[in-house]
């Protein structure tokens, strides 16, 4: 088994998988993607991840979730403000959806990163105790 003990191998390869992950998301729910979003599912992918290495208590399973797709969400925000309304790249636009904000998010999509969360939660986990020797993941879901 092979152990990843430098910091920044370990947060590169992280930072691939959940960008790769999102654009394959995308790919199969709307047939495309974009560069920003391998750049915006890593950085999330790696915030999740960070939820429960850096937390100063436990989080409840359920609690990662929503702290995960308030993340997502959020990142979705940014980059979208930068990708669609600054540089014009017309990436995606919610704008059609209810509640939507500047059509950059919208509460359906929150609501989805909630019930994907917990791949990306799980998968972080056993990709650090399998690949970088950390702590195997045990969960409470309350």
């Amino acid at each position: 088994m092979v152990r990843v003990k430098n910091n920044f191998i370990k947060y590169i390869l992280l930072f691939f998988v959940g960008g790769y992950a999102y654009c394959g998301i995308e790919i199969l729910s709307r047939g495309y993607s974009h560069v920003s979003m391998l750049i915006a599912g890593g950085v999330c992918f790696i915030l999740i991840g960070l939820l429960n290495e850096k937390s100063p208590y436990r989080m409840s399973f359920v609690s990662q979730m929503v702290v995960s797709s308030v993340i997502i969400t959020g990142v979705e925000f940014v980059t979208g403000l930068i990708v669609n309304v600054w540089l014009g790249l017309h990436v995606w636009d919610y704008s059609h959806q209810p509640y939507n904000v500047l059509g950059q998010i919208c509460l359906l999509y929150a609501f989805i990163w909630f019930f994907l969360s917990p791949l990306a939660i799980i998968a972080d986990d056993y990709l650090r105790y399998w690949l970088m020797g950390e702590r195997k993941p045990r969960y409470h879901f309350w």
